[in-house]
């Protein structure tokens, strides 16, 4: 075959293959076409079925909108129709609570008309009365001879000799009936007291004597020119008395506490042997290091035998302080525990917790303590001690009343004076000088004879008891009791006294004549 053949048939296979082309393309847009009907026809169909349930769906909510409205609309009227129902009653009940009142109303204006006319019939008697009552009286004057006041003034002067006579037989039996009751009563609580407590009173005065082991020890505490007694009264602020005393020094000084170091300083350097201003200032120190600590344990042992909790502790140290001060000779921290222990015998006597109670005892005199250093007295000096560390007000009442600078208003507060002057005032238990003594008898028995109608009186029984002779033609029987209350509330008033003093009133009627 030549090259043309060749030519032939490439152009034949070049045609052939255009037109498989053509044909192929044919093809393919034919059953492109096919499928897009097809999809067209899917589409319609999709979209009638969504539209069929979508008009299903509508009418469905339809249905169940008309089915809750219906619901709601019941249900509206529903409460409607009970509020209507409440309307009515609240109604019918107001519409009967104005009928009531418009009864009570025209009762009421009835009962006035009544009250009225009876008030009006009583003015028109009360003026009849006072008229009759004029006529009266001007018929009494012509007949007895005396005015209306001059008759008044007669007969309230009656009155008043007749009342005062009654007056005091009451006050007589009244006094009688419930001094009867109350001292059956206070002596069996005081008596209980006193029997379950039992305190030993040391005697203690402003001096404390130190034993010397002999007098040659006075030269060396003297030392040279003075100098170790010098050394020892400026650091301990008390004075050394050395006399002619043998074998004994005197230390004088109105502080307990500085007193009570001086004396432990002096027995270390009389124990030590070695004295001079040095020795004596380091032995001064300790002593008063130890009297510090003896302090703070007294002040707990007190609380622990009183069985009281929760002092602040500075409380508790000031308390401890007590152990070095007296009052009239008895040691006033023991009077404290006496006191505490006393009023909560009676607080329990009488069905009160003692708890407060025996508080309110064990520092009553804490104000003693600081008097020393802060002026006042030991009363408002304890009030404000008291109030500083968070006492109770019914601790700090009793601390503030137990001396009857303000008026007792708690039973506490009463307990706690009557438990302090149970304990001031048993024998033994304090002690003044004379001279205050002497003062005391005389200003009561100048307080009795002070009164109208006293002739004598005399202070007996160391101050305890005064009696008191009256005149007898100017003091009745029946004036008697007055007369001594009076004079009791005058020494009250007048007189500082530990306990109480039994006013006695006698009258004696005496007629003599001689036989000749």
């Amino acid at each position: 075959m030549g090259a043309l053949s060749y030519i032939l048939i490439a152009v034949a296979l070049l045609a052939g293959a255009g037109v498989g082309i053509v044909v192929g393309n044919l093809y393919r847009k034919k059953v492109a076409e096919a499928e897009i009907g097809s999809a067209e026809q899917e589409a319609k169909r999709i979209v009638a079925d969504a539209m069929k349930t979508a008009e299903a769906k509508k009418k469905e909510a339809i249905l169940e909108g008309k089915d809750e409205v219906h619901r709601l609309r019941t249900e509206s009227e529903k409460e409607l129709s009970d509020r209507r129902k409440e309307v009515q009653r609240q109604e019918r009940r107001i519409q009967q609570k104005e009928e009531t009142l418009d009864r009570k109303i025209d009762n009421v204006e009835k009962k006035e008309d009544r009250v009225s006319k009876k008030i009006k019939e009583a003015e028109e008697r009360l003026a009849e009365v006072e008229t009759i009552k004029k006529s009266q009286f001007e018929m009494l004057e012509r007949i007895s001879g005396y005015t209306v006041d001059q008759a008044k003034a007669y007969l309230l002067d009656e009155l008043e000799k007749d009342l005062s006579h009654e007056k005091s037989l009451k006050i007589m039996e009244y006094e009688q009936q419930l001094k009867d009751e109350s001292d059956k009563r206070a002596r069996n609580i005081i008596s209980l007291a006193i029997q379950r407590c039992a305190a030993d009173q040391v005697a203690e005065a402003t001096v404390s004597v130190v034993p010397l082991p002999n007098d040659e020890m006075k030269g060396r505490i003297i030392g040279r020119e003075g100098r170790n007694i010098r050394a020892i009264e400026t650091l301990t602020g008390v004075d050394l008395i050395i006399d002619d005393t043998p074998e004994a020094i005197t230390l004088s000084s109105f502080e307990p506490v500085r007193r009570e170091i001086a004396r432990i300083s002096l027995e270390k350097l009389i124990s030590d042997g070695r004295i001079h201003p040095a020795r004596v200032e380091e032995m001064v120190e300790k002593a008063r290091r130890e009297v510090e600590a003896s302090i703070k344990q007294a002040g707990e042992r007190a609380v622990l035998d009183a069985g009281v909790n929760g002092l602040h502790p500075e409380l508790v140290k000031i308390l401890g302080r007590l152990k070095y001060r007296t009052s009239y000779g008895q040691n006033v921290l023991n009077h404290s525990l006496e006191v505490c222990y006393i009023a909560g015998m009676i607080a329990s006597e009488l069905g009160i917790d003692p708890t407060v109670a025996k508080r309110a005892g064990l520092l009553h005199d804490i104000g003693k303590a600081l008097d020393h250093e802060i002026e006042g007295s030991h009363v408002e000096i304890g009030v404000d001690v008291a109030r500083k560390y968070k006492e109770s007000d019914a601790v700090i009442h009793a601390i503030q009343a137990h001396h009857g600078d303000v008026e007792a208003k708690t039973i506490v507060a009463c307990i706690v004076q009557a438990a302090d002057a149970i304990s001031a005032a048993r024998p033994g238990a304090r002690r003044e000088n004379l001279e205050n003594y002497i003062k005391r008898l005389q200003k009561l028995e100048e307080i009795a004879s002070s009164f109208k109608g006293v002739d004598t009186s005399f202070a007996i029984q160391a101050g305890r008891e005064i009696r008191v002779m009256v005149k007898p033609e100017q003091v009745k029987d029946d004036s008697m009791a007055s007369l001594a209350r009076d004079i009791c509330k005058k020494i009250e008033e007048d007189l500082e006294y530990p306990g109480q003093i039994k006013v006695n009133i006698i009258r004696e009627s005496r007629a003599f004549d001689y036989a000749k």
